[in-house]
């Protein structure tokens, strides 16, 4: 294995004084799956004030020493050292009442999560190897270290942890494990939501996230229990050939890489069972896009999602509906709606929504939608107006000309914007001027 020049370092000094070190976790197993690793960790048998000797050259933050990690900074690299241990009661589902350090690599090895995060490699000794991991990586399985039940009753964590490593690297989940994490999937209960929010961003981006979120839909349900109407509910009508959890799934297979659009299209419809009425025409959901905005509002909030991920989601759901009918007008509308950046996202979400119905009643649809996104594009190349900000006009000028400061300021521009949406007058400053009288 080729190890980080840093991590390299920290072992050749950790040796130098006496002492065993390892790489260990995700850094070994993405070398031994021909990746870069994001970050390498250490673990060795060196207890932590020895560390904080050893290192006494480096700068060294006690990340968390009663746990017996450091990080030491090397060329502005920060690299988590820990010493070997064995963990005790998890009485919150979480957190080790406290840890107890050992002296050899196979007890720390044990108290791990899954064998593919199991395995340590030292540049001298090689792969340690101790529970099947690298065969796991070959097989491509997520498998727990020891029991199953230990693992997650210890740290429901772990269940999401299992799901996004399933998601990202395109595994499978060993039967045993898959058991657990659903005999044990209320514990995430008991995690918090900033944690759930990360897994669940990772998995919800990985390469398996539609199979992972069917097959463990009642997992997911735990923290987004907004979902579970969606299940087997029929739609009833022409336009769609799947209940509103398969459709939801199937747009969210044809999402772009964008995790917003990603979220927009897994909560876009999620009103649907609490709007749905029935006449001789089929099945309708009036008013579900302004409900389903709602709700995705509450499920966001309570994920600790940042206001501006939530505003961006919110905002798509409420206009998902909105066709533009290839209409330059109604584009830039839009446009000065959502900006630039949530407009190409609509479009976006509106080719995975339109893929996820029925062909033989979209496929116009499609094609609008096509040529919709050409037009914009061309918009925002050619910096077509459609925004107040390119107006070639401003609130100073419309107090030069007399407008009071206040609301009227805002009308005014609003209506001169509607003007050259419109093509009814030129953005041009002396036209402008002239049209902020007939609005005064």
């Amino acid at each position: 294995m080729n190890i980080n020049e840093g991590a390299n370092r920290i072992i050749n000094i950790l040796e130098r004084n006496g002492y065993e070190a390892y790489a260990v976790g995700g850094c070994v197993r993405d070398t031994l799956m021909g990746k870069v690793p994001a970050d390498w960790d250490i673990t060795t048998n060196c207890m932590p004030d020895d560390m904080i000797r050893c290192f006494e050259d480096y700068r060294i933050i006690e990340t968390g020493l009663k746990h017996g990690t450091v990080t030491v900074l090397i060329d502005g690299v920060g690299y988590e050292v820990t010493t070997y241990r064995r963990d005790g009661e998890y009485t919150d589902n979480r957190h080790p009442d406290k840890v107890t350090f050992v002296t050899d690599i196979a007890s720390d090895l044990s108290r791990r999560d899954f064998t593919i995060n199991a395995m340590a490699y030292n540049p001298k000794s090689g792969l340690v190897d101790l529970f099947g991991g690298r065969e796991d990586i070959e097989n491509k399985v997520i498998r727990c270290v020891g029991s199953p039940d230990k693992r997650f009753s210890e740290d429901a964590l772990r269940i999401l942890r299992a799901l996004r490593f399933a998601s990202v690297l395109d595994f499978s989940i060993d039967k045993t494990t898959s058991d657990a994490i659903f005999a044990f999937k209320d514990f995430l209960d008991n995690i918090s939501k900033e944690r759930i929010n990360v897994e669940f961003t990772k998995l919800l981006c990985g390469q398996r996230n539609v199979d992972i979120i069917r097959e463990y839909f009642d997992v997911i349900c735990v923290f987004i229990p907004e979902m579970k109407p969606m299940k087997g509910f029929d739609q009833k009508t022409r336009w769609h050939i799947y209940d509103v959890l398969e459709h939801t799934l199937h747009s969210l297979d044809n999402a772009n890489d964008d995790f917003i659009v990603k979220m927009t299209m897994l909560l876009h419809d999620i009103a649907k069972p609490h709007t749905f009425s029935m006449d001789d025409r089929g099945g309708h959901f009036m008013g579900h896009q302004a409900r389903s905005a709602e709700i995705a509002r509450e499920i966001l909030n309570r994920l600790r999602y940042d206001k501006n991920t939530t505003s961006a989601i919110v905002q798509l759901i409420s206009e998902h509906d909105n066709r533009f009918d290839s209409n330059p007008k109604k584009i830039k509308r839009i446009l000065n709606k959502l900006g630039p950046e949530n407009g190409k996202r609509l479009i976006a979400v509106q080719k995975a929504d339109n893929l996820a119905q029925n062909p033989e009643q979209v496929r116009n649809g499609l094609q609008s939608i096509i040529e919709s996104e050409k037009i914009m594009d061309r918009i925002i190349a050619e910096n077509q107006v459609f925004s107040l900000a390119q107006l070639e006009i401003s609130g100073k000028d419309l107090i030069a000309m007399g407008v009071k400061p206040g609301p009227d300021i805002g009308r005014i521009l609003q209506q001169i914007l509607d003007d050259v949406i419109d093509c009814k007058i030129e953005n041009v400053k002396d036209a402008l001027c002239s049209e902020v009288l007939k609005y005064l």
